[in-house]
């Protein structure tokens, strides 16, 4: 059974940082791109980013290019995402999924981070 599991979200200042985590298993992490989607208060699904399986390659949505990192580390099957100069509508759920923009097939139960003033 696939499980991806989100982990270090919480509460942050307006400008601050926060780094989450994802637990994978019962798949082939290695050959799998995979993405971070948040879901916004009162919102639709948005992508954030996507890594290529070997970590060559990595794609952000326009408003956090420059503020998140997407990087991977294939020797213990995680995914994490480095979130920058936080501001207020990256209040969110923040899942980690299997595959890209817009093959998205796996989802984790999401970790929610709040940007507060």
């Amino acid at each position: 059974q696939v499980q991806l599991v989100e982990s270090g979200g919480g509460m942050v200042q307006f400008g601050g940082s926060l780094r989450l985590s994802c637990g994978t298993s019962g798949f082939t992490f290695t050959n799998t791109h995979m993405s971070w989607v948040r879901q916004a208060p009162g919102k639709g699904l948005e992508w954030v980013c996507t890594i290529w399986s070997d970590g060559s390659s990595t794609y952000y949505t326009e408003s956090v290019k420059g503020r998140f990192t997407i990087s991977r580390d294939n020797a213990r099957n995680t995914l994490d995402l480095q979130l920058k100069s936080l501001n207020f509508e990256d209040t969110a759920v923040y899942y980690c999924a299997t595959g890209g923009n817009p093959s998205l097939g796996y989802w984790g139960q999401g970790t929610r981070v709040t940007v507060s003033s």
